[in-house]
């Protein structure tokens, strides 16, 4: 079950945050993120005000985060994007995570799933995302998923100096 986050929520999310770093720092995965940087609680608590979190339950439990919103970063400007779309027709999923123990029981599928639904429901038929060019996880899901990479932007992101920002969309 996919549902918007609540303040309860935020330590939940703050786990899979720390989860996904600690496997990071130990060579276990690649995503791109730094610890303290991005994301942090702090992002997901904001993210919680706004009303633009949501989590995926299994069993009770929070296994999955994302930030779904209209906001087409800056960095957004620099890509190829196949769809010249009106910014009112555009949603864009950021920072999904699934908590890496339930890594592989198609969690992140169902969250993109539960995310083209939102959009299409909101009157936003263009789907906008991206991921550091090092997830190759990622990278690999979207695509599965139909998205198309339109460009690769080396900027500093969300703080993180000496990014390669994949762009990808697809049209819902």
């Amino acid at each position: 079950m996919v549902r918007k986050a609540t303040p309860a929520d935020l330590d939940a999310i703050a786990a899979i945050y720390d989860d996904i770093h600690t496997n990071e720092e130990a060579g276990l995965t690649t995503v791109g993120w730094v610890r303290s940087i991005y994301p942090t609680r702090k992002s997901a608590e904001e993210a919680i005000a706004k009303d633009e979190m949501f989590v995926l339950e299994a069993d009770g439990v929070v296994t999955a985060a994302a930030k779904i919103n209209q906001e087409q970063v800056p960095e957004y400007a620099n890509a190829q994007w196949e769809y010249p779309a009106p910014d009112e027709k555009v949603m864009v999923l950021h920072t999904l995570v699934v908590a890496p123990k339930s890594k592989g029981m198609g969690y992140g599928s169902r969250f993109v799933d539960f995310y083209e639904t939102y959009a299409r429901e909101k009157g936003c038929p263009y789907l906008r995302m991206d991921t550091n060019e090092r997830n190759l996880a990622a990278r690999a899901l979207y695509k599965k998923l139909g998205y198309r990479e339109v460009g690769i932007v080396s900027c500093a992101f969300n703080g993180i100096p000496g990014v390669r920002l994949v762009c990808l969309e697809k049209k819902g």
